[in-house]
């Protein structure tokens, strides 16, 4: 006997020997257990994952001797028939090369004849997406209603381009790419068989290569048969699909989570001298990857992951280098890169600089992430400014803070104390003006265009925790430029720092009071020590922030490049102050 190919001589033959396809051939026992046999079956998948070898099964089980049946004898003559392509009413049509109406149509005529010495007369249509839409057409009426004794088995690669007239008239089954461990598993039987030598690293690149077809990592397993013998290992399988190795894709992988540029390029480098296949290469990153994503998101349940045990240990001590938001960036970069790849000129030039752009990316905030820490930033630099609540605050404590220290108060202690005896009262038409100026004041040092515009304008009330704020007729053209969004959560949070929480803008356009200046108002003195005091203190000076504010402050650019919040910012985008504009 001639010899036979390995994808041939170890074809499975019933349906318990189909690896990786249970979802169909478990419903296709029960459909002959129960005798609901349709009339017409479409088989769908990618190459080599059993669409024909399941149709041919089928086809024995309804044809053998007493069938239907799923346990049938092998040694049954109709079925060593169908095995050896001989059997008169199982006819196999290649859809390729029988795809025109007049090949329809001499189908059409011989079906109505009866089964020469079986049930049923079975057609076994291969590739049938490339028959033409007249000969579909043409088969629309006997495959809805064929004879009793016909059953229609169609095999196809593409079924989005079968007609949906066809497809409706079908039971459809998708068959799915076979998992790696499954195809390991098999090739290592039938080493056995073989008497073949070969590691498991080895049959694990096979299944690589194979991309979940059985067939193809069968015909790879018989070629390195023939040019290894009876001992194979894995730089042999690697030299022929022109992978790289494991510990490769590790150490690649492992540079970029590390940030390692000169390590990646060093390997990048060594792997394209070697010869390696540089698109398998990002596919195989890109499914690593994909692995470190499942790994964290699932805590680390494997049952998600096709991964040896080499790629497991990795998977656990990468996963700790970075967090999802990172390797979700890192799988985006490599996707737009497998997307270029095809049409690239240089493939090794795309991948360094996709390897450059992923480490890159493995360190980048995100802009939702940067705008949390500039408003915990803002948060805690409110926090440490000096806030007073009304309600607890009274001018004999502040009196005591004063009375204890032996020395005159120091400019901050003093504008702590300002602002608790303002906070101390409420916000009459007697101290408004002083909260008023304040207020600007503060403005002024975060905002100088914002205090431009409040210059002109005069606080008009402050009642139920709503500071109105007037602007004169002829300044009136300032009421849409101030009356946003952000200067409302700014006056919001100076006032808070003010000791008023909570507090709400309204601007208006209004009169200012007469004899309204513009010029801040001055605050009040804050109370002598009480006579039982222990030690005495001279009276708090006027408030320097307060005491002449008509003309604007000079702005410092030294000042304002050593702001905690300026020196965050920049830490955080990991940028530099290129101009400095008042």
């Amino acid at each position: 006997m001639s010899y036979q190919v390995i994808a041939r001589k170890y074809r499975p033959q019933r349906f318990a020997d189909v690896v990786g396809q249970e979802h169909v051939t478990q419903t296709l026992a029960n459909a002959i257990a129960q005798k609901r046999i349709a009339h017409a079956y479409l088989f769908c998948g990618p190459r080599g994952t059993g669409k024909t070898t399941i149709a041919r099964i089928f086809a024995k089980c309804l044809n053998c001797t007493g069938g239907p049946k799923v346990d049938f004898d092998d040694r049954d003559p109709r079925v060593q028939e169908i095995t050896e392509g001989r059997a008169l009413d199982v006819l196999e049509i290649d859809g390729a090369s029988n795809n025109g109406v007049e090949q329809v149509r001499e189908l059409r005529e011989t079906c109505k004849y009866a089964p020469a010495n079986s049930q049923f007369k079975i057609y076994i249509i291969d590739e049938v997406h490339m028959l033409s839409t007249a000969a579909f057409n043409a088969l629309l009426k006997t495959l809805e209603e064929p004879p009793a004794h016909v059953k229609f088995m169609f095999a196809t690669t593409d079924p989005e381009k079968v007609l949906p007239t066809i497809l409706s008239r079908c039971q459809r089954f998708d068959l799915r790419r076979i998992p790696g461990a499954l195809i390991t598993k098999h090739l290592a039987e039938i080493a056995v068989k073989e008497k073949v030598a070969i590691d498991a690293a080895a049959l694990h690149a096979i299944a690589r290569g194979a991309d979940g077809g059985m067939r193809d990592a069968e015909s790879t397993l018989d070629q390195l048969i023939s040019f290894c013998g009876d001992k194979i290992e894995e730089t042999d399988v690697l030299s022929m699909f022109g992978l790289a190795a494991q510990n490769q894709i590790l150490k690649l992988s492992h540079a970029v989570l590390a940030g390692e540029i000169s390590v990646a390029l060093t390997q990048l480098d060594e792997l394209a001298r070697g010869g390696k296949d540089l698109g398998r290469l990002l596919g195989d990153l890109l499914n690593h990857f994909r692995n470190l994503l499942i790994y964290q998101i699932s805590k680390g349940d494997l049952n998600l992951l096709e991964a040896s045990e080499a790629e497991v240990s990795a998977l656990k001590e990468q996963s700790a280098l970075a967090n999802t938001d990172a390797f979700t960036r890192v799988l985006e970069v490599l996707a737009d890169a497998e997307l270029r790849l095809r049409d690239a000129a240089s493939k090794k030039i795309l991948l360094e600089v996709t390897l450059l752009r992923a480490i890159e990316a493995r360190s980048a905030v995100s802009l939702d992430a940067v705008l949390k820490q500039l408003n915990q930033l803002r948060g805690q630099s409110s926090a440490n400014m000096p806030t007073a609540n009304p309600e607890k605050v009274t001018r004999e404590g502040i009196e005591n803070k004063i009375v204890s220290q032996p020395s005159p108060p120091s400019r901050p202690a003093r504008d702590i104390q300002a602002a608790a005896a303002i906070a101390s009262t409420p916000a009459t038409s007697e101290n408004l003006p002083v909260l008023w100026s304040r207020l600007v004041d503060a403005i002024g040092r975060v905002s100088p265009f914002t205090r431009g515009y409040l210059i002109d304008a005069h606080p008009v009330a402050f009642e139920k925790n709503v500071l109105t704020i007037g602007f004169d007729p002829e300044f009136a053209d300032h009421l849409g430029l101030v009356d946003n969004a952000r200067n409302h959560t700014l006056l919001a949070t100076k006032l808070a720092e003010l000791g008023h929480h909570n507090a709400m803008i309204k601007f208006v356009k209004a009169e200012a009071p007469a004899g309204w200046d513009r010029k801040p108002a001055a605050a009040p003195p804050v109370s002598a020590a009480p006579k039982n005091a222990t030690t005495t203190v001279k009276p708090v000076e006027a408030i320097p922030a307060i005491e002449k504010k008509a003309a604007p402050t000079a702005f410092n650019k030294d000042d304002f490049k050593n702001d905690p919040l300026i020196k965050k910012a920049l830490e955080i985008f990991k940028g530099t102050i290129v101009e400095v504009r008042a």
